[in-house]
């Protein structure tokens, strides 16, 4: 090819190209291996990391994944299969996105989801933007404090740049919640929506039906952002006040996707269907052919890959097909009896291990608002010390809150699913209070000498 180009070397293709930023060689890179030799190196070294005892959540949570989930979602059909533009090729992808569409809308009590977005961050982020599009004059979005801290970092990063004033409303220092009293600052201001997190990042349930109510009394729209697993026993966003939330959104993590080192996951949306123009993405629908058979194809497809980039709805939204695949799967083996004692469970030993780890001394739940899986302590100790002699035993403890929350002070955010037991939540109870008690003593009451 080189002789036919006329081109001597490689490197003479690229000759353009300053040498100041040409990349160096690797000369770093170690000498190749077999198959056999790779796959022994990983095993080493995944053993080598080691196994915990996860109470981890904060946006990310350890559920049990059925192996039929993967084992159907790997299949050549599904694995290898790309986005669906033709739909005379791709009915069985199109059904299944078509199928994910009609649960997730059930489950959140929506008229239309698209299939999907990148992750729960960028949902937020679209998801304002969306709003900003519907109410035109609109520029501000009041966003919680209580919000998951990536997620509001995500939503300024991506909408900074269309004018758009993210304002966040602090939370209530005692419930938890995002506090009523601090949105009538906002009283007679024009703001494009309110976004109502349900569960919120601290695992506090929020006021939702107030806080939509009054979104819509000021003439904002309501953005909900939510845990899927959670509204299996929650009221649904499309429930919420008196008309309900017009957006949801949220990460579809939770539902059959391992944590994965933090990703792939997918974003979810819904909308009520005066918006779904605004919507971006894709949307599955149903029709018939000319013979009256049911089918399936891809419409209202506003992503810049269909239509002039200028009049795109989004121009990063992306279906995370195969992903999508293995939560609609895991939505279909469990069905609605089965996610909501998935979310049962999870509450209940949530709350179990609250009311052992509070019994130690020297830590203290910090909110008084209803949990979901989540609830924060405060230690009266340094974090980080604790978390390592947690780790050193075993067990990740938890998301240390002193980085995003620092007027909290020594907090930490624990999470409690399906999959521990009963020994393990005496097992991380026994080691906080071994922890604490030869990190934290206190002061000795002084004593008066007798006359």
């Amino acid at each position: 090819m080189l002789q036919a180009l006329g081109v001597g070397s490689i490197e003479a293709l690229f000759d353009e190209i300053p040498a100041a930023l040409r990349g160096v060689r690797l000369n770093d890179v170690p000498p190749a291996l077999t198959e056999m030799e790779v796959s022994r190196l990983m095993r080493e070294r995944a053993e080598a990391d080691g196994t915990y005892l996860n109470f981890i959540g904060a946006g990310a949570y350890e559920h049990h994944v059925p192996a039929a989930i993967w084992q159907i979602a790997t299949r050549g059909e599904f694995y290898s299969s790309y986005t669906p533009y033709q739909a005379e090729a791709s009915q069985g992808t199109l059904q299944v996105l078509y199928e994910y569409q009609s649960m997730m809308a059930s489950l959140l009590a929506l008229d239309v989801t698209n299939a999907s977005l990148y992750d729960g961050a960028s949902a937020l982020a679209e998801a304002v933007l969306m709003a900003v599009r519907a109410q035109r004059s609109a520029k501000r979005v009041l966003l919680p404090r209580s919000v998951h801290p990536v997620w509001r970092k995500v939503a300024r990063t991506i909408t900074r740049n269309h004018g758009i004033e993210l304002t966040e409303v602090g939370y209530d220092a005692d419930a938890g919640h995002t506090s009523l009293p601090a949105l009538e600052n906002f009283k007679g201001e024009e703001i494009a929506a309110v976004v109502v997190p349900q569960p919120n990042f601290f695992g506090v349930l929020e006021p939702a039906d107030e806080l939509v109510d009054w979104a819509h009394a000021h003439g904002a729209l309501a953005i909900a952002a939510v845990n899927p697993t959670a509204l299996a026993i929650l009221k649904p966003p499309g429930s919420w006040g008196t008309t309900g939330a017009d957006i949801a959104i949220g990460d579809g993590q939770p539902l059959g996707v391992p944590l994965a080192s933090g990703g792939p996951y997918f974003g979810f949306m819904a909308c009520r269907k005066a918006l779904v123009r605004q919507m971006p993405g894709r949307i599955v629908g149903a029709t018939r052919d000319s013979e009256g058979r049911r089918g399936y194809t891809l419409t209202l497809q506003a992503r810049e890959q269909h239509i002039r980039r200028s009049k795109a709805t989004s121009n990063i939204c992306t279906n995370q097909g195969l992903v999508v695949t293995a939560a609609t799967i895991y939505l279909a083996l469990l069905g609605a009896d089965g996610l909501a004692r998935v979310a049962r469970a999870s509450h209940a030993n949530a709350m179990t291990l609250l009311a052992a780890l509070t019994r130690v001394d020297g830590v203290e739940r910090a909110f008084s608002g209803s949990q979901f899986h989540e609830f924060v302590l405060r230690l009266k100790t340094p974090v980080t010390p604790v978390l390592e002699a947690l780790k050193a035993r075993g067990i990740i403890g938890g998301f240390d809150l002193g980085h995003d929350f620092p007027e909290l002070g020594d907090a930490l955010l624990v999470c409690a699913t399906e999959t521990k037991t009963d020994a393990d939540i005496m097992r991380y109870a026994e080691s906080m209070e071994s922890i604490i008690a030869r990190r934290y003593r206190p002061a000795p009451c002084a004593v008066r000498p007798s006359s």
